[in-house]
């Protein structure tokens, strides 16, 4: 990874630093920006400024609101009114230019269903539309009939999310979300937290890597893939470790007609329309934590384990051709693949907002906020994702997600 460069930091103090200036970290300076305006100093770090290796510029961006816990549900109908009224939120702050459109594509999700997943798949339908979602479980004679390219022969249904759920600019998100905070006083900085002094055990003081070393009255661990490494600084420990995740965004000889939607196979790949091209992933065979600057791909992911699996589901991916390939990390929470957001019960400066487990960009309107309430208001005023606490780490108690790809 090349080495960025540097800049250092105009105070020597401040009130709240950021470590992580992608998707979670620069919603979270922007909801402190909303909330406190210029009353308070706040520093982000960010490492790569290009965000060239973060997640969220290597991230498939997607949103959707098919999950089995209430929480996730709502976080996500709320990513999607912040992504549809985002030109407005950000008008403010494009004076000259227009807004940006976050070009949202509401094409769906359609989750294949085994034959004995259907009772359960039909569980979570009506919990997401008991919250307000539009998901609708199709046994396989409709949803051969709605989706004619999909072969239903080894299936029991699908679940599929006719509205609110699709894919958007990730790049656009943020940028947006950096330059409000920007306009509203947050200072950004090129350079990296290497250390963390520590004081009646609290968070004092962040030590950064061109040497400068500045007061801090609350810490948010932002860093994505890199969280533990932010957590050692100050002595804790959290089950997140970067897992390497490879897209490839492909041609098909045969057309596919209609408008679909990202299609999970039983398999856990996926595969949606790009333009007139296709993307499509999955979970690795071997998957495992991978060293923080790991970004090599393995080709023949796609060709022993995407394409099988795509031709079986879509016959019509007879003849298909990789055009394009990358390698991202997912921040991902050994223990439940759910975030970890709130502040550690002794450190009680030093904030999580970390393991999101390839959920973080749909998830970073929320979690910002949420974030933001805490450091301000002391507590929820929105959602309450007191289900995400710390606390659950130590005491070995999942969250429960069903719906994880």
């Amino acid at each position: 990874m090349p080495i960025p460069a540097y800049k250092a930091p105009k105070s020597r103090a401040y009130d709240i630093v950021i470590a992580g200036g992608a998707v979670v970290g620069s919603s979270t300076a922007y909801w402190l920006s909303q909330k406190l305006g210029r009353e308070a100093s706040v520093l982000v770090v960010e490492r790569d400024s290009s965000y060239e290796f973060s997640s969220t510029a290597l991230s498939t961006s997607a949103i959707r609101q098919q999950y089995s816990n209430p929480i996730n549900v709502k976080i996500s109908q709320f990513g999607i009114e912040f992504i549809r009224d985002f030109p407005e939120r950000m008008a403010p702050f494009f004076r000259d230019e227009a807004a940006p459109d976050l070009g949202f594509r509401e094409h769906g999700y359609l989750y294949c269903v085994s034959p004995e997943g259907v009772d359960p798949a039909r569980e979570r339908v009506d919990l997401q539309r008991s919250l307000g979602a539009h998901t609708v479980f199709l046994e396989p004679g409709p949803l051969k009939e709605r989706f004619p390219w999909l072969n239903v022969d080894d299936l029991g249904g699908g679940a599929w999310g006719a509205r609110d759920e699709g894919w958007f600019d990730s790049m656009g998100m943020l940028n947006g979300l950096r330059r409000a905070a920007r306009c509203s006083g947050i200072e950004y900085i090129d350079n990296a937290v290497i250390g963390l002094g520590m004081q009646g055990g609290r968070v004092a003081s962040v030590r950064l890597a061109t040497g400068e070393e500045v007061a801090c009255g609350v810490l948010v661990n932002a860093a994505g893939p890199r969280a533990q490494q932010i957590c050692d600084m100050a002595g804790l420990s959290i089950p997140v470790a970067p897992f390497k995740r490879y897209s490839f965004v492909f041609a098909s000889c045969t057309p596919i007609p209609g408008r679909m939607p990202n299609v999970i196979d039983l398999s856990g790949t996926f595969v949606r329309p790009e333009g007139e091209l296709f993307l499509t992933g999955n979970t690795p065979l071997n998957d495992g934590p991978a060293d923080y600057d790991d970004f090599e791909i393995h080709h023949d992911e796609f060709d022993d384990r995407i394409w099988p699996a795509l031709w079986h589901r879509i016959p019509d991916f007879d003849a298909l051709r990789v055009k394009q390939c990358w390698t991202g990390h997912y921040e991902y929470n050994m223990l439940d693949h759910n975030g970890i957001v709130g502040f550690h019960p002794e450190v009680t400066n030093f904030m999580f907002a970390n393991g999101f487990s390839g959920h973080g960009l749909q998830q970073s309107p929320a979690v910002g906020r949420a974030v933001a309430e805490l450091i301000v208001d002391g507590g929820f005023q929105t959602l309450d994702l007191s289900a995400f606490r710390y606390e659950r780490i130590p005491l070995n108690e999942p969250f429960v997600e069903e719906a994880v790809i």
